[in-house]
């Protein structure tokens, strides 16, 4: 879904001198009806301190309607797991469980698998997904008439029927797929419908009400060179990747994910959903992305507090560290784009794109108004300890 060098982290956290105001206003929020919410799940965050117990201690897992487990990869025309030490070997704590209770280390299967069969068990009606992650050319090669089958077949009976391993069994573990094949071309449309049609089609024959999505690019050529109403047909939901329209590849500053723009010409997170809607996509199959991660440039000069002007982007895992110097600087001033309502943190070096309460108020209103069929979170590893940019969108 996103480069694994990207490490989403809390600003409600990390900007200590604006946290009260930000829980003042999550808590302010009602209820946000009915629409999904759906939260990516990072493998790799055990090795930072982000375990699947985490969903239960911050209140996540109430208030999400699905989990997309990341990730299962695509190897040798086969779908398997992406990494047995995180999925399947790890031995969880009593601090960092589901339950309280530590893995037995001789047990045959631990890990994040063993501690979504304990999520499972808690919360009964949330949904999870196991999101299909590879290389654009590994998903051109699976989606080939000749592998297609064989491949979705792999998929079904290691991650639905649960055969994981020789002698490790999991049945029901996953109730579906992600399919993140993301920028699909023109010609390769056809076998990206085809792979799909399978998918719903063995789906269908394994477990009835199995959920198909698929996380789609939020560019314009992208978006025209799909038949999204023919997509649409197969899968349940579409999650568009309404984020990442300024990030550190480039050297000028620029909001994360504005969801509107004065600029007639720049790219919007509504723009995007326009365009869907306008190709044959249904707006209640499609998930509004939400990011819960930040972007950082400095050297930035002061013309228009930062926002749109040369620096030098910062790479790297950027941590509540980073965040909280920065907010700790005596010039740091919290700004606001009064179209997008999207904020940004300049102390006349440094500049931060990121979501806020605010925001995010802003995007659950348009969800509603527009009448999608919710939200696409990447990743919930990024929310605080007490998941405040979560409680936006499910009001509680």
């Amino acid at each position: 879904m996103k480069s694994a060098w990207i490490a989403a982290f809390v600003l409600s956290l990390a900007l200590p001198a604006f946290a009260a105001d930000r829980a003042r206003m999550a808590a302010s929020i009602p209820a946000e009806t009915h629409e999904k919410v759906v939260g990516y799940f990072p493998q790799w965050g055990v090795y930072d301190n982000y375990f699947v117990g985490n969903l239960v201690h911050s209140g996540a897992a109430d208030r999400l309607t699905q989990i997309n487990y990341a990730q299962g990869f695509i190897k040798d025309n086969q779908c398997v797991v992406a990494d047995l030490q995180a999925d399947m070997n790890l031995a969880y704590t009593m601090a960092n469980s589901v339950d309280g209770i530590a893995d037995d280390p001789t047990a045959i299967l631990k890990g994040n698998f063993h501690q979504l069969q304990k999520l499972r068990q808690r919360y009964p009606r949330l949904r999870i997904l196991l999101s299909l992650e590879g290389r654009a050319s590994d998903f051109a090669a699976i989606a080939q008439s000749e592998v297609r089958e064989g491949f979705v077949r792999s998929c079904i009976q290691r991650f639905v029927l649960g055969h994981l391993a020789p002698g490790v069994e999991a049945p029901g573990l996953f109730d579906g797929f992600d399919v993140d094949w993301e920028y699909p071309n023109a010609a390769q449309n056809e076998d990206f419908i085809a792979l799909l049609a399978e998918f719903r089609r063995q789906m269908s024959a394994a477990r009835p009400g199995l959920t198909l999505s698929i996380a789609a690019g939020a560019t314009r050529d992208h978006i025209e060179a799909v038949d999204w109403q023919r997509v649409a047909a197969e899968v349940d939901e579409i999650g568009v990747m309404t984020y990442d329209y300024n990030g550190p590849w480039s050297h000028t500053t620029g909001l994360v994910a504005p969801l509107r723009s004065s600029n007639p010409n720049a790219d919007t997170a509504s723009k995007a959903i326009a365009d869907f809607t306008s190709h044959g996509a249904p707006v209640e199959k499609l998930l509004l992305g939400i990011p819960f991660y930040a972007y950082q440039w400095t050297e930035v000069s002061g013309e228009n507090n930062g926002l749109g002007t040369a620096g030098r982007p910062v790479r790297g895992n950027l941590n509540q560290s980073t965040a909280k110097i920065l907010a700790a600087t005596p010039d740091a001033k919290l700004y606001r784009d009064p179209i997008s309502q999207a904020p940004w943190l300049y102390d006349g070096k440094n500049f931060l794109t990121f979501e806020d309460a605010t925001s995010l108020h802003a995007k659950a209103a348009y969800v509603r108004e527009q009448h999608l069929g919710g939200v696409m979170i990447w990743e919930l590893s990024g929310d605080a300890d007490d998941a405040p940019l979560l409680r936006v969108f499910a009001g509680k």
